[in-house]
């Protein structure tokens, strides 16, 4: 039997930022949070990374409580570690400390191993005009592509 596939995007990202670079972090987790996102009980929405003492946290991801967890439970809205390349590392922070740079959460999603891991994205903050060009643009190509059909 098939495993369901948990693939959680924030969609309000890509409508408020641009993405400049993305990338793959591993996220590290305690035993019932890892059951709710295999439940798919996980919102990216307003999630946002910032960096302490050289490593790199999410805040703001929502996990709901594993739903027969006991006194075990997690806290939802706890900021956890994330795992990437001491490279990748310190070629974030250099950047996020660009004004108007800031890391997002995309995606969160599980591997094939059955890691769950979430790709984050430096991003720069969309002005309204900037919004509204992208949903003009959105608009155009669903045409488009609904006249190709017919």
């Amino acid at each position: 039997m098939d495993k369901p596939k948990v693939n959680i995007r924030n969609k309000r990202a890509s409508h408020d930022y641009e993405f400049i670079e993305t990338y793959t972090a591993g996220i590290v987790l305690t035993g019932t949070e890892i059951k709710s996102i295999r439940a798919g009980k996980v919102s990216l929405v307003d999630s946002f990374c910032y960096f302490h003492r050289g490593e790199l946290f999410v805040k703001g991801m929502n996990i709901s409580e594993y739903y027969w967890g006991t006194y075990n439970n997690h806290d939802p809205r706890r900021d956890r570690k994330l795992l990437l390349q001491r490279k990748e590392l310190a070629k974030l922070e250099r950047k996020s400390q660009e004004t108007g740079l800031t890391i997002i959460a995309t995606r969160l999603f599980i591997n094939d191993k059955g890691l769950a891991k979430l790709d984050i994205a430096l991003a720069k903050g969309k002005k309204e005009y900037d919004k509204r060009e992208t949903l003009k643009l959105k608009d155009a190509k669903r045409e488009m592509d609904r006249h190709m059909k017919i």
